[in-house]
This record gives C-alpha cells, structure tokens and sequence, in this order.
C-alpha cells in the first residue's frame, strides 16, 4: 500500500469521522443477484481497457502497454492525451470484438500531488453549460472531477467523432477506474449530448467514487441506457465523498463481495442491501485502501 494513496485517505478521513457510526440514511434494500462465471467473465474485456489507461501513452497508441494491451488484441488506437497529472491519461480507439469505439481515463495517480487535490475537491457545483447543453441547474457534481473532465472533454470528442466515422460505428464503450471511473461516468452524459442521437453507448468504471448529488445520479439512471460500476470489497473509494456531504451514487453496482468473492448485482442508488459497499464498508475505518486496485477476475487495476 503506498504512502501517497493513504495521503488520499487522510483528506477525506476528517470529513468521513463525524459520520463514521451514523445509521444509514435510507433503509436496508432487499437482496443482491449473483452473477454466474460466465457473466462476470464478460467484463474482463473491460477490465482491460481500464487498466490499460494507466500505462505511459506512448505504449497505448501503439498498443504495446503489455499484459493489458495484449489482453485487447483486436483493439486499433487512434489516439490519446493526457499528462497523467493535470489531465489524465486517456485513449480513443475502436475494438473489433466489441464493435465499439472505445473511450479509457486512467484513474488517480496517487504518485502525483496534482491529481491527489483533484480527488480531495469535494465541492458540488453545476455543469459547464457549453459542454452540457440543456442540464437543469439541480444537477450538481464533484467540482474537481467536473474540471478534470473538462481539460480533455473537447478532444476526446473530436478523436470519437472520428473513429466513429473512419469505422463507420454508432457504437460507444466508456470505462475507467477510480478518478478515471468518475471521468468515464461524465462522458456517459457528455458525449451522448454531441453525438448522433442514434450512437449507442455501454460504461463500466470500476471503484469509482461519488459523482454527483441524488438530482445527478437521477438524470443518469434516466438517460444512461447501459452503466455498471464494479467494487472490489473493502475499497474504500466507492464510499466517497460522503453522502452527509450531498453525494449519491447511480444504480448499476456490481460488488465483489468480501465474504465470499461472489460478484453480486446491487438493486437502486447507493444500495445498502446485505453485501454490497455500504453494508460492507460502512465507514472508512473498516475498509481497506489495498482493495481499490482489484484484482478484478484476476486483473489488477494498473499498468
């Protein structure tokens, strides 16, 4: 466990302590379905590209990044950015399997200051109306991750536009982890907006923390037709930013469930059903920062 990912921790452990014992703030939803093997097989595509995000952009745009490009071979790139500080690493490219262009945000490299104070920007603040055109003023979201967003918005537009036309697909895939979870989460409402209203889009992020506040999390189970977030049992990250501070997960948790390794579909936002997050990490005192990179279906979350 690295010192500069329990940095991240103590930004947030003032905020979390004063609620650490409270009662949950709905009550207990009903049971959890267990995902079969070859159903929790399906995401190791995704699983992939996420950790691929990672990896140096010189290897991504070539596809050299190792076990995790290799684990994607029908994947063409065609472009990515990022510094892997101010703006994260990402890349565009179209999968021949998926039959989908694919959109990748590398997570939180806690090894950078920068992206640290990223994550510990807790305030909730409206959408750029030049990026989300026709968003109610209700709609509020992490303002770190939202400015985040918005440094590589405008060209990871422009590289989907144009594998969409060089590969002549309506099709969209949006994954990520962590930081990068939450970047993949505002381009599921971001590139829909700009985009042919016919493009079908599927988000998988991955330890993915809150994004936004209840009036968020409703326009996305609304509009998004397709998004799974996926937990690894006593990760910490998918608990924050609290929920005292006005934060509300989406619908769409898969957990890793920590008794039992079982991978389980979560009903509602922010589900509170035996064995989910909440239940399972009710505070941050009782998870465990090592759980946020995986392994997910034996794939750790890194390059």
């Amino acid at each position: 466990m690295s010192l500069q990912f329990l940095a991240v921790v103590a930004v947030f452990s003032a905020l979390i302590a004063s609620v650490a014992a409270a009662p949950l703030l709905e009550p207990r939803q009903g049971g959890v379905t267990v995902l079969q093997n070859y159903e929790i097989s399906k995401f190791k595509t995704y699983t992939y590209f996420a950790s691929a995000a990672y990896c140096q952009p010189a290897t991504t745009l070539t596809w050299t990044c190792g076990t995790n490009c290799e684990g994607n071979p029908g994947f063409t790139p065609i472009a990515n950015g990022g510094d892997g500080e101010m703006i994260q690493f990402w890349f565009v490219g179209y999968d021949s399997l998926l039959e989908s262009v694919v959109v990748a945000h590398q997570g939180t490299d806690t090894s950078k200051l920068t992206s640290i104070l990223v994550s510990a920007d807790v305030g909730l603040d409206g959408l750029d109306s030049k990026l989300f055109p026709g968003l109610g003023e209700d709609i509020q979201v992490h303002s770190g991750f939202a400015d985040a967003h918005a440094r590589a918005a405008p060209a990871i537009l422009t590289a989907v536009e144009k594998t969409m036309r060089e590969f002549s697909s309506n099709r969209v895939t949006l994954v990520g982890h962590s930081l990068g979870g939450a970047l993949a989460l505002l381009d599921a409402i971001y590139l829909p907006l700009h985009l042919p209203l016919d493009t079908r889009f599927k988000t998988v992020t991955y330890g993915m923390p809150r994004v936004g506040n209840r009036a968020f999390a409703d326009y996305v189970d609304k509009n998004v037709s397709s998004l799974t977030r996926i937990n690894y049992k006593k990760d910490i990250v998918p608990i924050l930013p609290g929920r005292f501070l006005g934060f509300r997960h989406t619908s769409g948790e898969v957990h890793v469930r920590n008794s039992d390794s079982a991978w389980v579909s979560c009903p509602g936002q922010d589900s509170t059903a035996a064995g989910c997050t909440i239940d399972e990490v009710p505070n941050i005192f009782s998870g465990n920062p090592g759980d946020h990179f995986g392994p997910f279906d034996g794939v750790m979350l890194r390059c």
